[in-house]
């Protein structure tokens, strides 16, 4: 018998976990297939768990049978970025500064993976230590694009999305400080958040800036990633600058209408400075969101722009002083790009950090004072789709050369700084079938909105169905004999 397991959705696996369609150690076999089938390409994964996987697989088939359901993730197979702490296990963080460190207990959010019956899958690739927008690992390799292995898969969690997108795992987890989270979601095609910031715990994650740094999920559906948002989501006993927010259940709040949801748009600023087809997806999915019954408001706003230098000085700063003793310690264990950003990141005036912070503060208070007039707002995740390796620079309009990076945080970002939680979701192709990201910024804690409005967009567009050359023949698996069906 053959299934084809590695195109379900995770939310269609767990119901077919639970109906005894499928079992959690053919999910695991295929995945392990798929990564030993496209990993020496991509390079996604830093670590692989083969046999941990397989025999947490066993175990979770075994409960499954006995009448046990440990949760909404049970037998699932998911990823974490190698930034995120896992007992015993070698988190490296993309660096070899930390490739011999081996934590003696896992992240909060492990923790909370495993309470909910996630398998562990692995550890991804990612921009060493966070500090860059395109995952090329001089010390694990240079993650690929699965829509195109000769183009970037953005950053720094660009392993997690390309173990998505590419069908290596069913969901993954990854963190963001300048759109992390977002910016590889959407260049791969899959949807991601970045919570609100204190919603999700930090403890046990290895650090960039700590004032904006946050755990998020990434998967390839709005309720994909909603079921995870509602496992690793609320308190925890380490850390006491999570927000002691109830957590209500996200995955029943989806709905296929957005009936009297205003959208707010800032147009001199998100549809100014685009490639054309990101301008043209994104408008498209506003006329969308006004067909399923969305009102959109045109937004003023002032000095917006300034996010952009804010934000990295913020992030330079804040990560330049973690780094600070391992810097001057031991240099050449930093990848160069790294090595040149943290320096200079220590070169700046802590007047400049400050104004930064002001801005900051400024900022929030104007969003949320714009939130009295509208419930979500929506602009692209980033200006561009995936550039060719290597490239340091971006056309976006007008044959204008763009410095990559600036680029990248135009719009990702405001919810950065703000601490606003924000959902990317894929929304269009460009002329070469390279994704377009969508994003979506809403009230704090207010993660329901968000989920609920990509939702609705999912039942109207298949932009998110759409899978990557790389495994676009969907291939299946065979598993020694059918599964026992649970009763």
């Amino acid at each position: 018998m053959k299934h084809d397991f590695i195109n379900w959705s995770l939310t269609e696996t767990a119901r077919a976990l639970r109906q005894g369609d499928i079992t959690s150690t053919q999910l695991v076999e295929a995945s392990l297939e798929q990564i030993g089938q496209h990993d020496q390409t991509l390079r996604s994964f830093i670590t692989v768990f083969h046999e941990q996987a397989r025999q947490a697989a066993a175990a979770s088939d075994a409960l499954l049978d006995a009448g046990y359901d440990l949760g909404p993730l049970h037998g699932i197979p998911i990823a974490l970025k190698d930034n995120v702490a896992v007992a015993h296990t070698r988190t490296t963080a993309g660096s070899r500064v930390l490739s011999d460190w081996y934590p003696t207990e896992d992240a909060a959010i492990v923790t909370k993976l495993r309470q909910a019956g996630a398998i562990l899958l692995g550890k991804t690739n990612m921009h060493e230590f966070g500090i860059g927008g395109t995952s090329a690992n001089p010390h694990y390799g240079i993650v690929r694009n699965p829509w195109d292995t000769e183009r970037i898969p953005a950053g720094s969690s660009g392993g997690s999305a390309a173990a998505v997108a590419a069908r290596l795992c069913y969901g993954a987890i990854g963190t963001d400080t300048g759109g992390s989270v977002r910016l590889p979601s959407a260049i791969n095609g899959i949807v991601g958040i970045r919570p609100t910031y204190g919603r999700v715990s930090n403890f046990g994650i290895v650090p960039l800036a700590v004032s904006m740094d946050t755990a998020g999920p990434m998967a390839r559906t709005v309720e994909d990633c909603a079921a995870l948002f509602g496992v690793v989501a609320g308190c925890d006993n380490q850390n006491s600058g999570i927000a002691p927010q109830p957590c209500s259940d996200h995955f029943q709040q989806l709905g296929p209408d957005v009936l009297n949801v205003r959208i707010g748009v800032i147009s001199d600023y998100f549809f100014s400075d685009l490639q054309p087809a990101v301008r043209i997806s994104v408008q498209h999915a506003l006329e969308i969101f006004r067909d399923l019954g969305a009102q959109v408001v045109e937004v003023p706003f002032d000095g917006i722009e300034e996010n952009i230098t804010a934000l990295l000085s913020i992030e330079a700063a804040e990560s330049s002083a973690y780094h600070q003793c391992n810097l001057r310690e031991r240099p050449q264990d930093f990848g160069e790009d790294v090595r040149a950003r943290l320096t200079a990141g220590l070169q700046i005036p802590a007047t400049e950090y400050l104004r930064a912070q002001r801005y900051r503060a400024e900022l929030r208070d104007a969003f949320v004072d714009a939130f009295r007039s509208v419930d979500i707002f929506v602009s692209p995740t980033l200006p561009f789709t995936a550039t060719r390796l290597g490239e340091m620079t971006v056309v976006v309009e007008d044959g204008v050369e763009n410095d990559m990076q600036l680029a990248m945080a135009r719009f990702a970002g405001i919810a950065s700084l703000t601490g606003l939680p924000s959902l990317s979701v894929p929304c269009g192709f460009d002329d070469s079938g390279l994704p377009v990201g969508l994003q979506i910024i809403g009230r704090p804690f207010d993660e329901a909105t968000l989920f609920h409005a990509g939702a609705a967009f999912q039942t109207v567009t298949n932009f998110h169905r759409c899978a990557p050359p790389l495994v676009r023949a969907r291939p299946t698996v065979s598993e020694g004999k059918n599964p026992k069906r649970r009763t």
